[in-house]
């Protein structure tokens, strides 16, 4: 299973230097001066090697080498970037997880199956699991109050909504 960690936005500058939106849990691994990045677009594919990488307004901008000026870096506009999944570490947090082991997690309320995890939302002060419930998606904050419980090998997590979450 391969797993989206990224977008190219657009091209920065005319140094052939791209922007980046970031969909990964782990950027500093993901994007590594070195790594190669398999990338599909227009259902091409194409393999770079990331030259450097540096931060810029919630992006990375990053420079390949096989990409030599901003003409070259305008082609990679909506370019995606695949990965196969992380390796959990043995000493890995118990309480912490990969979107990729969370989607497709059945959810259970009052131990009712009540909706599947579609996907995972990174904002600024939390993550927030969407969840497919009788044909509408909602977003459920993946805080310990709300969702104390997540059996990776069951394939289920608890979910505790305060009323009218769900509503919304």
């Amino acid at each position: 299973m391969q797993l989206l960690i990224g977008k190219v936005v657009k091209s920065h500058g005319v140094k052939g230097e791209v922007a980046v939106e970031v969909t990964t849990d782990d950027p500093e691994i993901r994007y590594a001066v070195g790594e190669v990045l398999h990338g599909t677009q227009a259902g091409k594919e194409r393999d770079l090697t990331i030259a450097s990488v540096r931060p810029h307004q919630k992006r990375l901008l990053v420079t390949f080498e096989e990409i030599p000026d901003r003409t070259a870096a305008d082609s990679l506009r909506g370019m995606q970037f695949f990965a196969e999944p992380l390796e959990r570490a043995e000493d890995a947090d118990e309480d912490e997880f990969y979107d990729h082991e969370l989607i497709g997690l059945r959810v259970l309320i009052d131990g009712t199956p009540a909706g599947t995890v579609t996907g995972v939302t990174h904002t600024p002060g939390r993550q927030l699991l969407e969840v497919e419930m009788d044909g509408r998606e909602v977003l459920i904050p993946f805080v310990i109050d709300i969702v104390p419980e997540v059996d990776l090998e069951e394939g289920f997590l608890v979910a505790t909504p305060p009323e009218g979450l769900l509503e919304l």
